[in-house]
């Protein structure tokens, strides 16, 4: 399926929920993610609560990378020069989303826009090797230039 078709019907994500393990992804925008921002942070959307742990596919810009090769990057809705992800759990940005590789890939300079396909996670993570925090992670990931 061409990229401008898939996700094109980003919007009906609600309507086009597809079970665990389907051949094709969910595709999930990041006007999405979220709900509202209240005195407790960011409230994650319906659409995103009702895909988590399902295959998704996100565009958007690969954030400076901190080495040339990683099993992860971030994901950002525009393009960026500074890692997005290096704060606390309360600053977190609302237009981000770790990427967790299925396995140690050589990563685009930043501002790269790719197109990215695996699990959604969610909730509050602290990676045990790094110590980045996130709230949104896409998991056992692929990408592609986008």
């Amino acid at each position: 399926m061409l990229a401008s078709g898939f996700f094109a019907g980003a919007a009906l994500v609600g309507a086009t929920i597809r079970p665990a393990g389907a051949a094709e992804p969910t595709p999930l925008l990041f006007e999405q993610l979220y709900e509202s921002m209240g005195v407790r942070g960011l409230k994650f959307s319906a659409a995103v609560l009702a895909l988590k742990n399902r295959t998704v596919s996100m565009r958007g810009y690969m954030a400076p990378p901190l080495e040339p090769e990683s099993t992860f990057f971030v994901l950002t809705r525009e393009p960026m020069a500074l890692c997005p992800f290096c704060q606390s759990d309360a600053d977190w940005p609302a237009d981000i989303v770790v990427v967790y590789l299925d396995g140690a890939s050589a990563l685009f300079s930043g501002g790269e826009p790719v197109v990215v396909r695996g699990r959604l996670e969610i909730g509050s993570f602290t990676d045990p090797k790094t110590g980045f925090v996130s709230q949104l992670r896409i998991v056992d990931a692929r990408f592609r230039r986008g």
